[in-house]
């Protein structure tokens, strides 16, 4: 099964996709969604909107697994972020593809084993985890959003989350 993990912003939406057999997780594509800065905010909206409902289509991934909200001490870039995840959430909504929800310690627990991880010790596990190289850079943004496949995917394995 493939699953779509999104790591949502309204300047920069990661995504990445994670195919399961069996015990095997496989890469299967992943990147970032870039929005101009100098576009108007509702625009970038709409392009994750847009982007990710492409992708959807492109993957067809079974499931999307997205970061749960989160406290911000910036307030104005929390919500931010919330309505780029809206955009998300909508975008499966719209392509019928059924959505799951992790704490950012549930993913970075489910990834590096420790749920206060670095941006670079969650890169740096994906990297071992799906076994990619090093010839071509992975971002921050791509690497958060393949954590959040890999979480939704070691998650089936533990829990019955397919009835809630």
């Amino acid at each position: 099964m493939i699953v779509l993990g999104v790591d949502p912003g309204s300047i920069v939406t990661g995504y990445g996709l994670v195919e399961k057999d069996g015990s095997n997780l496989t890469y299967v594509g992943g990147g970032d969604i870039l929005l101009p800065r100098s576009w108007p905010f509702y625009l970038r909206v709409h392009g994750v909107f847009k982007s990710l409902i492409d992708i959807i289509q492109k993957y067809n991934p079974a499931e999307m697994s997205v970061e749960d909200i989160f406290f911000s001490k910036n307030v104005k870039s929390a919500l931010k972020i919330g309505h780029a995840r809206g955009a998300a959430l909508v975008a499966a909504t719209y392509c019928n593809v059924k959505v799951f929800e992790y704490s950012p310690l549930q993913i970075k627990q489910s990834v590096v084993g420790y749920g206060r991880a670095t941006k670079e010790q969650v890169r740096e596990m994906i990297k071992l985890i799906l076994k990619l190289n090093d010839k071509g850079k992975l971002s921050f943004d791509t690497s958060d959003a393949l954590a959040a496949a890999i979480c939704h995917q070691n998650w089936l394995k533990f829990d019955n989350i397919h009835n809630r």
